[in-house]
């Protein structure tokens, strides 16, 4: 597939009926294209499968964790909007792709690349959710509120424990040590100090039965 047909939005290949209401129409577009979320791979293993999990896969599963675990923030959070962020940040990587946590190399582009693709996929909405949708992104980037930095720390605990139930995962990509998965994961503790103690004891023991290099 080109590049030009990559980027021409998905509904264009089977066009809505004629007549739709505009905004409609708009929304039902961005609908449609997030559902390229469901084909980017990452890089963690699935807990129930034999395969990678895919973005929206993985975003699905950090709305499943502030549900649940949003008792454990140290700030209070608002759960819902908490939700909408995990669930909108990695919507860019339907044109920017998936950045590995431990790849150096594709880090050094990674804003630029998610920021542009962000300004192309939200400007497919109507024009006041354009604005909405790329501010709950920043907000997302940004880590300023206590809700963006819960969803952070989610998305940092969540490769964490399919990592752990791969008995390694990631842990084991070349090059990285214990102490790299302690400082990658270090973020937690901006938002909660009872899940990075507990994200420390994973490491830790993880470390101990040899699932990742030892630390320096």
């Amino acid at each position: 597939m080109s590049d030009d047909e990559r980027r021409r939005p998905l509904a264009d290949t089977t066009p809505f009926p004629d007549g739709l209401d505009e905004r409609l129409h708009a929304q039902l577009t961005f609908l449609v294209e997030v559902d390229r979320l469901k084909t980017v791979l990452r890089q963690s293993p699935l807990a129930a499968a034999d395969r990678r999990e895919n973005d929206a896969e993985h975003s699905w599963h950090l709305a499943m964790m502030v549900t649940v675990l949003a008792e454990h923030a140290d700030e209070p959070i608002d759960v819902g909007h908490t939700v909408q962020l995990v669930l909108l940040h990695d919507l860019v990587e339907i044109h920017a792709g998936d950045t590995p946590l431990y790849d150096s190399v594709g880090a050094l582009d990674q804003e630029a690349r998610e920021a542009a693709a962000a300004d192309e996929l939200f400007a497919l909405l109507p024009a006041d959710q354009t604005r909405l949708l790329r501010a709950h992104w920043d907000e997302f980037e940004a880590r300023r509120t206590p809700e963006a930095r819960f969803a952070k720390a989610m998305d940092r605990l969540q490769p964490l424990l399919l990592n752990w139930m791969a008995r390694g995962g990631t842990w084991r990509t070349p090059g990285v040590t214990a102490d790299d998965v302690r400082a990658r994961k270090s973020v937690i503790a901006d938002a909660s100090t009872p899940l990075w103690a507990a994200a420390r004891r994973f490491i830790d023991e993880g470390e101990a039965r040899g699932w990742s290099r030892p630390g320096g």
